[in-house]
């Protein structure tokens, strides 16, 4: 299976590139957020878990959303040609239980690719797009700031132990959706995609 994480800052264009990439190669897009909400939404055991977690501020426990991504790779089995995971996994712990569970599951990660995306572009994209989404956190320059230093802080070591694999690899996010995607396309196909 061609498994993937797609990297990257808030902001990076991270979403919109899993999308396209999942259409291209045949893959499972799995954002945790959406599957978080979907599965709060329909009331699954483990959403109702996750929103006890979430009604009081805090982080949904790792197994519970390992749980959720276990049931979304066994729905999809023989559906599709792997998996791109969108912004996960986000830290060290994350990382490690995602690896046990793709093991599991007779399959393993190939490449993690990150979109390089400096802070004052992230904060100048997520105000932009502050203006339509929505969301709150979208609108407070300070709150975006401090989404990016989180990214920066968690992540790194993430980034790194896959580096140490020889898995991890980073392309430019910055430029027009179809040349990223291209540049993107083009590590995926290095891989025998």
């Amino acid at each position: 299976m061609l498994n993937l994480i797609l990297f990257g800052p808030p902001g990076c264009g991270k979403g919109t590139q899993a999308i396209k990439l999942a259409e291209e190669f045949q893959l499972l897009h799995i954002s945790t957020g959406d599957l978080l909400r979907n599965e709060v939404k329909t009331e699954t055991p483990l959403g109702v878990e996750a929103k006890k977690f979430m009604d009081k501020g805090e982080y949904v426990p790792d197994e519970v959303m390992i749980g959720m991504i276990s049931n979304k790779i066994d729905e999809f089995a023989g559906k599709v040609k792997g998996i791109i995971f969108d912004g996960f996994p986000r830290t060290t712990p994350q990382a490690e239980a995602l690896d046990k569970l793709l093991e599991f599951k007779n399959t393993s990660i190939k490449k993690v690719i990150a979109l390089e995306v400096e802070e004052e572009e992230i904060v100048e994209r997520i105000l932009l797009r502050g203006k339509t989404s929505g969301r709150s956190d979208d609108n407070d320059e300070a709150t975006i700031r401090k989404r990016f230093n989180i990214y920066q802080k968690e992540t790194a070591p993430v980034a790194a132990l896959y580096a140490a694999k020889d898995l991890f690899t980073s392309v430019k996010g910055i430029g027009e959706i179809d040349e990223i995607f291209e540049l993107l396309k083009a590590e995926i196909e290095q891989l025998g995609a």
